[in-house]
């Protein structure tokens, strides 16, 4: 046996984390008492102050990076199976790129303890200038709670959150947010069927309190109200944003046999298991059944027939949101919010419908 001591464990250097967990306070805090810049009560920046010596923390310029040359975006999504978020990914890495930016991209699965060890960490990095979440989120108090803490430890350390594909949160929030308009897509989409003779539109919708689901809803209801028709609530049918959701719950509406001459189906994936489900009950679209979908992503092109669809600027949006990070416009500037257009995109999944069907 080797009788040499052993070398004794390295210990990692301790973080702000560790100063804010000594001094029972948030990073956040923890942060602001370091930067002179940001007005902290004395008897918390001392507390601050007392655990940086006890844990031999070493501090670094924590200003804001507003003129120094950037370093780091980091993009969190649940997943990037999705052809809508991995466009959105392609977005932000190609503009970080070109901004002489590293980009970083974390996945939550949609697991929100882990999308906050994501936050937790990012949280202590100091080469970070951006976190742009992507994504629709059910609206609650406590995500607005929960991302305005993010937003703010962020912003103390001298980096941006951007909201990408969510609203923004509230004023005051050092938040930035890049939308695409679903209320206008979904406009025009139920337009186009409505235009065409179709009265009944049956709607495949996704989790009910998402913000995408309700900015889509709000413009299918609003082209009905335009054209003089009344919404039937049986045709509006909450189901999984996915092909496995597109198909039962049009399996659900022909099982009870509802009455509709047009599905309208809120994203592209969802519209090819609609595809699907009808032709098991030997119905055809167009001939049939009208179908229009939302996102024209691939596989709206290559459906059988080719599918009518909402244009939505993918790639443009995580653009957007990186470029919108790295400006950081003032705050009242009007700047802080961007709203991408949509546009309808005609194909062969829709025909007029005779007059003899209305």
């Amino acid at each position: 046996m080797d009788d040499t001591e052993a070398e004794p464990k390295r210990r990692s250097a301790p973080t702000l984390r560790d100063v804010a967990r000594r001094a029972q306070v948030s990073v956040a805090t923890a942060s602001r008492a370091l930067t002179s810049d940001y007005p902290v009560a004395e008897s918390t920046r001392a507390k601050v102050l007392r655990a940086v010596e006890d844990l031999n923390y070493a501090v670094t310029s924590r200003t804001p990076k507003r003129n120094q040359a950037a370093s780091h975006v980091a993009m969190v999504v649940s997943d990037v199976v999705s052809p809508l978020r991995s466009h959105v990914a392609t977005g932000v890495a190609e503009a970080a790129g070109d901004a002489g930016r590293l980009c970083s991209v974390y996945i939550t699965g949609g697991d929100l303890q882990r999308e906050e060890q994501i936050f937790a960490r990012l949280e202590d990095e100091d080469d970070l200038d951006a976190v742009i979440l992507v994504g629709g989120v059910e609206l609650t108090d406590a995500y607005e709670q929960r991302m305005s803490a993010h937003a703010r430890a962020l912003h103390a350390r001298g980096a941006q959150l951007v909201l990408c594909g969510r609203p923004p949160l509230p004023a005051g929030v050092p938040a930035l947010a890049v939308e695409y308009d679903n209320r206008g897509g979904a406009y025009a989409a139920t337009s186009h069927l409505l235009s065409l003779g179709h009265r009944k539109i049956l709607t495949l919708t996704g989790q009910e309190r998402s913000t995408t689901t309700i900015g889509r809803m709000a413009g299918y209801r609003s082209a009905h109200e335009d054209f003089g028709v009344e919404v039937d609530p049986a045709l509006v049918i909450p189901c999984r944003a996915d092909r496995s959701g597109g198909y039962q719950g049009c399996r659900q509406a022909l099982a009870d046999r509802l009455e509709f001459t047009a599905v309208f189906a809120h994203n592209d994936v969802m519209a090819s298991g609609v595809l699907a489900a009808l032709r098991e009950d030997g119905l055809t679209v167009p001939d049939d059944i009208s179908l229009v979908g939302y996102d024209n992503i691939p596989v709206a092109q290559e459906l059988s027939p080719p599918l009518t669809t909402v244009y939505m600027p993918h790639e443009e949006m995580g653009k957007a949101a990186v470029r919108l990070a790295l400006e950081r416009p003032e705050p009242g500037s009007g700047r802080e919010r961007q709203l991408l257009g949509t546009h309808i995109v005609i194909r062969d999944s829709v025909r007029p419908l005779p007059a003899s069907h209305r």
